[in-house]
């Protein structure tokens, strides 16, 4: 089922370059962006991964360094039956985490800095459980492809909006075409927007339920979240609109127009679900 989840994703997403490419240039525009489409999909597949750890200079948190950390995650995947993933951190004080990689034998958490030093051991743990779902539902692959696609709609729809202002000169017939792309370029934004929320929403509530079971508490992970929501709206995250949903926490929740368009359910129902929980 994640592998057809992602098939769709990609072909929604290819769609939306495909659209942007014939505003702008017809049918060579579109070949030009189904090449470009064609690549992406390719380089998100194999690379996205390593795209996004790079993105927020991720490097590898080394066992000697974290060594209570190391026998968490282990114990976490014993009970997961899930590969040790790769650990790295991000020098970023805004506490957050998020997994990344195409499949479990791939698969990367990575935490930032200020996470290690703000949870406790049990918060922490409930943080790792959660990311760990995610690597266990092969939600990682589908949520970091949809960060690079995402990203190349970006890019071209800021292209486009370029293109239109500069081509405003034009005669009557061509100025049609260059209203009709200016207004694309500003939808195809929004669709990419609405496709990322709809992967990540339901996957969130998932992966926090997960979380519970893997780890037989869910007040570890509920006030995990109640701290990352109050200090990363006091302390944000400097990340991009694409990779948002990639995080435990949305890293723009302190921009109140971000709000209108996020990747994650709210954080007050998050934790009344997993302080509703009843594990056998």
């Amino acid at each position: 089922m994640s592998k057809v989840k992602t098939v769709v994703l990609l072909g929604a997403l290819t769609g939306i370059l495909l659209f942007i490419g014939g505003l702008a240039g017809g049918r060579s525009g579109m070949l030009i962006a189904l090449i470009m489409a064609g690549t992406m999909n390719f380089v998100s597949y194999w690379f996205s991964d390593k795209i996004v750890l790079k993105i927020y200079g991720a490097s590898a948190l080394n066992e000697s360094e974290a060594p209570r950390l190391y026998a968490m995650v282990r114990e976490l995947c014993q009970r997961a039956q899930v590969p040790m993933p790769a650990m790295y951190v991000f020098e970023q004080d805004s506490p957050n985490a998020f997994a990344t990689g195409r499949n479990p034998q791939k698969a990367v958490i990575a935490l930032s800095r200020g996470i290690l030093k703000l949870l406790s051991e049990e918060e922490l743990k409930g943080v790792i459980a959660h990311e760990l779902t995610h690597v266990l539902n092969r939600d990682t692959l589908l949520q970091t492809v949809a960060a690079t696609l995402a990203g190349a709609i970006m890019f071209l729809a800021y292209q486009a909006r370029w293109f239109g202002v500069f081509a405003g000169g034009r005669d009557d017939d061509e100025r049609g075409g260059i209203l009709g792309l200016m207004l694309m370029a500003i939808l195809a934004p929004l669709a990419a927007s609405l496709i990322q929320m709809a992967i990540s929403r339901s996957r969130e509530y998932k992966a926090d339920e997960g979380a519970a079971r893997l780890t037989h508490h869910p007040e570890g992970l509920a006030s995990a979240l109640e701290k990352l929501s109050a200090y990363s709206t006091r302390l944000p995250l400097p990340a991009t609109g694409q990779t948002a949903h990639l995080f435990i926490v949305s890293p723009l929740s302190g921009r109140s127009l971000m709000n209108l368009f996020s990747t994650h359910p709210p954080i007050a129902e998050r934790v009344a679900r997993l302080r509703a929980m009843r594990l056998a």
